[in-house]
């Protein structure tokens, strides 16, 4: 059963799901009736609660999912499915330091602090003041936080932190800030960028490419709902598609051996055959000059 102070998840017969806080003396009111504080606080999750009208509800304990939905938000939202994805790609986990640029409303730092637990530390950046008081008040609605440290900063000034074990970057433009990643986490770090547009992919992938990152990767995740009914099982009408374009790296030294050790692709292929082949007709092309020099 919850506690006073703590949130819980109230779902309706209609399939209305709502996150409330329980709070002394503070009864919950609907369409449907009124639900009493004392009612909610002899209830067990898991179980229904009625109103006075005699209308049920169950009552639920919130998920981190139900956590990050939940937030108030003035920009651009992640979704848990980009969320989920993010996490485990860098790694998150009890004991992890991870820097996330910038905090926005911060609905991916209540997961990362959820996710690093006791022993890690979240390292957020934020350079709009709005954004930053946001975030920490989602922090504390959403009962997480200790283990986060706010910036408000420009990370254009670099980050504080020299040694984390991963980032992620939600910048406009991140190519610009390569440096100041790198020299904020340790050898072999994962990093993550979110981007919206190829363009700004492409010129990622550009200044990526010039290193010191290695382990690239672009991807996007579709997430179809589907209709759970035995027998007549089918897609759901919509679905949450593109959202964004996820670039994860590592930072990673390079060398020339082992670029030249690397299985080529086709184009690699092709491109490396008409250079030999260029090269080759150049070389003939000397050898002639040569020849008709000699001969007069």
């Amino acid at each position: 059963m919850p506690d006073y102070g703590e949130l819980f998840l109230l779902v309706s017969p209609r399939g209305r799901r709502s996150l409330r806080r329980l709070t002394q003396g503070q009864d919950i009111h609907g369409a449907d009736g009124v639900i009493p504080a004392e009612t909610l606080a002899g209830t067990d999750f898991g179980t229904e609660v009625r109103t006075l009208l005699g209308a049920p509800y169950r009552i639920m304990r919130p998920t981190l999912c139900d956590l990050t939905r939940g937030v108030k938000r003035q920009t651009q939202i992640l979704y848990p499915k980009d969320i989920g994805y993010i996490c485990m790609r860098l790694g998150v986990g009890n004991g992890t330091r991870i820097i996330e640029a910038g905090s926005g409303s911060g609905g991916l730092t209540v997961a990362l602090s959820w996710l690093s637990g006791e022993r890690g530390h979240v390292y957020t950046y934020e350079a709009r003041q709005e954004f930053y008081d946001l975030c920490g008040r989602n922090l504390a609605w959403a009962g997480v936080g200790d283990n986060v440290t706010r910036h408000l900063r420009d990370i254009g000034e670099g980050f504080l932190q020299t040694d984390a074990d991963a980032l992620f970057l939600d910048l406009r433009t991140p190519w610009d800030y390569l440096g100041q990643v790198t020299a904020a986490v340790r050898p072999g770090a994962p990093l993550a960028f979110l981007l919206p547009t190829v363009e700004q992919v492409s010129l990622l992938l550009a200044a990526l490419e010039k290193g010191p990152f290695d382990d690239i990767e672009v991807e996007e995740i579709l997430a179809r709902g589907w209709k759970p009914a035995a027998g007549r099982l089918r897609p759901q009408d919509r679905m949450v598609a593109h959202t964004g374009f996820l670039v994860f790296a590592r930072k990673q030294e390079r060398s020339a051996d082992f670029e030249a050790r690397k299985p080529l692709g086709t184009r690699e292929r092709k491109r490396q055959k008409a250079l030999r082949e260029l090269e080759d007709a150049r070389e003939e092309a000397r050898d002639g000059l040569d020849l008709g020099e000699n001969s007069g």
